[in-house]
Order: structure tokens, then C-alpha cells, then sequence
């Protein structure tokens, strides 16, 4: 017996390809509104979301605030955004900036 391990032979397979963008599954994506670019890289965007009360029926808004990453820090506050899911880049941050929808209209809101 030479050979203990008869199965190294077969084992070296080509590896699998990476996933394309279509076989991938699909990312959500939001569009929101940013309310802060003063960190590096990292805005800050709040997110609408409408629905009906579960009792009441009444529509409700909702909103949330979602950090994203911005690697070429090309959004500015009040801009429309579209984010899109992502692996874990920090401790809260879980979004990627995809692009700037809307520019805003350069006056800085008092309060969010």
C-alpha cells in the first residue's frame, strides 16, 4: 500500500465561481432620506414606512434610522438615497449608499 489517501486524486477539483449579481439573492434596497453625513464615510438615513394601525386601520407613518456606508462621501444632507443590504461593516453599520435618487435643496433642516 503506497497510497493511504486514494481519495487526493479527486479532491483537487476546480473551484466553484464566484456568484454572479443575478445568481446572488436578491438585496433589500430602501430609499430614505439622509439626515447626517458628519462621520467619515458613514451617512445617516431615515427610511418611511407606511402602514395600516393593526387595530385602529388608520395609516401610519413609521420611520428608521439606517446607517450606511458612503465610500466616496457623495451624499449630503437632505439628498434622496437608494441603500441596499449588505454583510456587517460595523457595529451598526449594515447598509451600502447605491446612489443619490434626488439632490436636496441645500438648506439644512433645524430639526429631523
Amino acid at each position: 500500500m503506497a497510497d493511504t489517501n486514494s481519495n487526493s486524486a479527486t479532491t483537487n477539483a476546480t473551484p466553484a465561481p464566484a456568484p454572479s449579481e443575478a445568481a446572488r439573492a436578491k438585496r433589500k434596497e430602501r430609499v430614505g432620506e439622509v439626515i447626517s453625513n458628519k462621520m467619515a464615510k458613514t451617512i445617516v438615513v431615515r427610511v418611511e414606512r407606511r402602514f395600516p394601525h393593526p387595530r385602529y386601520k388608520k395609516v401610519v407613518t413609521g420611520y428608521k434610522k439606517l446607517y450606511a456606508h458612503d465610500e466616496k462621501s457623495e451624499a449630503k444632507v437632505g439628498d434622496r438615497v437608494r441603500i441596499e443590504e449588505t454583510r456587517p461593516l460595523s457595529k451598526i453599520k449594515r447598509w451600502r449608499l447605491v446612489g443619490v435618487v434626488e439632490k436636496g435643496s441645500g438648506v439644512t433642516p433645524v430639526a429631523a
